[in-house]
């Protein structure tokens, strides 16, 4: 499957993670990706991707739909459908769900390949445990 050109409903790799499921659209080993992976994520309503960094990629988030409370270390936002966040890389950051309707969301990332962890989750260690109360 590695090199594909184009990604579609049957290519896309679909991960279901505890945050909701994930549909991979650009990554290593579906495409010739070196520098980006790109995957949709639907978060349902009252979840979410609870605090954590990725040390070795930097990340942009778009809101395709719903209302997402989004944490970029220690500053919340709001944002809705058309709405990007910008997450450099190793900073802490969390996603959550706040509307009545299922989350869906495009996250950019880069590198595709690098030595390391992809994530690691801070959500249990202070500040982050008590920010949102």
């Amino acid at each position: 499957m590695a090199g594909l050109r184009f990604v579609t409903e049957q290519e896309m790799q679909v991960e279901t993670l505890p945050w909701g499921p994930h549909d991979w659209l650009c990554r290593a080993g579906l495409v010739d990706a070196e520098l980006l992976q790109l995957v949709r994520v639907h978060i349902p309503p009252g979840q979410g991707h609870a605090f954590h960094r990725h040390p070795h990629m930097e990340e942009i988030i778009y809101i395709l739909e719903g209302t997402a409370e989004q944490w970029v270390d220690r500053e919340k936002k709001i944002l809705t459908a058309g709405q990007v966040a910008h997450i450099p890389m190793d900073m802490v950051h969390g996603t959550y769900n706040v509307g009545e309707t299922t989350l869906s969301l495009l996250a950019i990332l880069s590198p595709a390949k690098f030595d390391g962890p992809a994530l690691v989750d801070v959500s249990q260690e202070e500040p982050w445990k008590s920010l949102r109360g």
